[in-house]
């Protein structure tokens, strides 16, 4: 019996997906250390008495899209519901952009290693995809980016920032430069900030009705709801439209809708989080630095680190080490330049300590 072939763009980088290892400690994936406050679950469950099944979710998502709007707003920045959109996860919204303005003898750009999921989506969605290399230090170079900008006339440019899986945060004249350079081949600056919460800035001030950029960003990191799948785009209200014609009818469904709306009751809950995950960053950059990994300055929610001898074999097996006694992160080493390279995602205190414990071990092992 013959079979169709899978398209051989498909595959993703080896080793990407997240190893699944029964550990005490897990700290490989970026998720919050933390379940929502108490009230969360118990203040949904009381709204969830409200919904009528047998009936459709609000096909645009309505007051979740206000309350966001009205999250990311600031006093020098307000925003309307119109320049939001709401997806089940950040990648459903990569995605719907794709859709939207990527395809067939489109282009899209990105600065590698970042996302592996933003090549992986525009070419599922047909896409070409060029990568431009970052320096050694994974900074980006701008005179090569807005070069390269120019010479393939991309119609998306993806940006992670902080970026993963190196955690470095872009300076706003980088994003700036790039917005430039974009918006003079008619293209689209998409600035994902998954884990924009942690970090110094974020480019969500660019954006307004003249500019070709958008910002992403995600309820599974700093709102502790990995579960949920609940992401959202905030731009121009000319770009939310275009995405619109792409996402499916009544493609978020009821109680993820309110869910996201409940989240947002606890606000201060979650930037209290966000300020300790900051704060327990700073102690595992110092942790690391007394057992002299090399490391890269991270504004988000992990650290990528190297052991001393730069290949993959020793980052393996200090991987392995680490789940020896029951700590899990990242293994980066089969990504593309990054021999050698773990990943630690902040965790509570407590479990901070146990991979600091447990790494000291493995290094005098």
């Amino acid at each position: 019996m013959g079979r169709p072939r899978i398209r051989e763009d498909l595959a993703l980088v080896e080793g990407y997906h997240s190893a699944q290892v029964d550990v005490a400690v897990r700290l490989n994936t970026n998720e919050a250390p933390e379940p929502p406050p108490a009230g969360f679950t118990e203040a949904l469950l009381a709204a969830a008495r409200g919904i009528a099944w047998h009936r459709y979710p609000d096909r645009g998502a309505t007051a979740l899209r206000a309350r966001i709007a009205e999250l990311e707003s600031t006093s020098a920045r307000q925003l309307t519901a119109r320049q939001v959109l709401a997806a089940n996860g950040s990648n459903e919204v990569l995605q719907s952009l794709s859709l939207a303005y990527g395809g067939a003898d489109r282009v899209a750009l990105t600065f590698e290693p970042t996302y592996a999921l933003h090549s992986h989506i525009a070419r599922v969605c047909g896409t070409r995809v060029v990568e431009v290399d970052r320096r050694d230090d994974f900074t980006l170079d701008v005179e090569a980016a807005v070069a390269a900008v120019e010479r393939e006339r991309p119609a998306l440019v993806f940006l992670c920032s902080p970026n993963n899986p190196t955690g470095r945060v872009e300076e706003p004249d980088t994003v700036r430069a790039l917005t430039e350079a974009v918006e003079a081949v008619d293209g689209l600056l998409v600035v994902d900030e998954a884990y924009g919460q942690f970090a110094s800035w974020s480019a969500l001030d660019l954006v307004c009705e003249e500019r070709s950029v958008v910002v992403t960003r995600t309820f599974s990191k700093t709102w502790s709801a990995a579960a949920l799948r609940l992401g959202y785009l905030v731009g121009p209200t000319w770009l939310v439209d275009d995405v619109e014609q792409v996402v499916l009818p009544y493609h978020l469904d009821a109680l993820t809708q309110l869910a996201g709306t409940v989240a947002l009751d606890f606000e201060a809950d979650m930037r209290a989080r966000v300020a300790t995950i900051v704060s327990e960053r700073e102690r595992l950059v110092a942790g690391l630095d007394a057992l002299g990994m090399t490391q890269w300055p991270s504004g988000a929610n992990f650290v990528l680190f190297r052991p001393a001898a730069p290949d993959a074999d020793e980052g393996t097996r200090v991987w392995q080490g680490l789940v020896d006694r029951s700590v899990l992160v990242r293994d980066c080493s089969s990504w593309p330049r990054l021999a050698g390279c773990l990943r630690v995602t902040v965790g509570t205190p407590a479990e901070n300590d146990a991979f600091l414990t447990a790494l000291g071990e493995v290094c005098a092992a």
